[in-house]
């Protein structure tokens, strides 16, 4: 994976260690602050360290600090970060069957509203920003750690897709638990959804989001506390069980529908998904 060139036997350059320490020193820098609660009225949501070191390296690039040969270097390692991510998110299926069977009918097909993100977002990133293929890696799905493992396993993360994903990713990680923290308490305050309802919502299968949407239904009802929180915690566990099928065998390829139809492309224009790949991918990750 090192960039390295030889003359002679002789190691001329080693340029990813630079890469590691920067990454290193924005960790450590970005832990040190820690999560910073932040309130305003019923608007509540937290500060987390990934924020800070999102915010450092966007800051580091404008300062020339961090440059585009630094970046290609990093752009691989990306690849192998997902790849524990994708064990990682494998390993929460098996264990949890239980509690999804028990969850009920409500909670199993509370996924199916993820679906409303590619309606909306891909017609707006299509027709609106005429974007290409970056729009169904960002448009698909709420765009978490589940759909970074899906698009790099399909696609690679150096792809449009992959280049979709990732901004989504980002763009959610600096925006996305102050939006999630505004939108609940506006729901709460319209008095049309029953608080176990929001409290499902909440568990969009980012913690940061969770949190920050929880906040303001907790305090809206704070005599079912309790049991809205546990409702958000199941939530959030089913979204990183059947979220993946849900986003892999449904919101994907049916993206990848609407946008050739939106794009008027004829089949086979993108990358086709080869799923028996995927699956014995994700065998061969729990067995070894």
């Amino acid at each position: 994976m090192s960039n390295e060139k030889k003359n002679d036997g002789k190691l001329l350059d080693f340029k990813d260690w630079k890469v590691h320490l920067l990454c290193l020193i924005m960790v450590v820098v970005a832990d040190g602050i820690g999560s910073i609660p932040v309130g305003a009225g019923i608007i509540k949501f937290t500060l987390l360290p990934m924020l800070y070191a999102l915010v450092i390296g966007i800051i580091l690039a404008a300062a020339k600090v961090i440059k585009r040969d630094m970046m290609e270097i990093a752009s691989p390692y990306i690849g192998i970060s997902v790849m524990f991510l994708s064990v990682r998110m494998g390993s929460t299926i098996g264990p949890n069957l239980k509690e999804v069977l028990r969850a009920g009918l409500p909670l199993l097909l509370q996924e199916l509203g993820n679906l409303g993100t590619l309606f909306f977002a891909l017609p707006v990133g299509v027709l609106v920003f005429k974007m290409g293929r970056e729009a169904v890696g960002c448009a698909f799905s709420t765009s978490r750690e589940g759909a970074l493992a899906i698009v790099g396993d399909i696609y690679g993360l150096d792809s449009p897709e992959g280049r979709g994903v990732m901004g989504a990713y980002i763009t959610g990680t600096l925006l996305g638990a102050i939006f999630n923290s505004i939108l609940a308490s506006i729901l709460c305050a319209t008095g049309l959804f029953h608080p176990y309802a929001l409290g499902m919502a909440a568990g969009t299968g980012s913690a940061s989001m969770m949190a920050a949407a929880l906040g303001p239904v907790v305090e809206a009802f704070p005599d079912m506390a309790e049991q809205i929180s546990a409702y958000a915690a199941t939530s959030q566990v089913l979204t990183g069980v059947d979220g993946m099928y849900m986003s892999l065998f449904v919101a994907l390829p049916l993206t990848n529908f609407l946008y050739r139809k939106l794009k008027r492309e004829k089949k086979g224009a993108e990358k086709a998904i080869d799923y028996q790949k995927v699956m014995s991918d994700a065998e061969k990750a729990e067995d070894e």
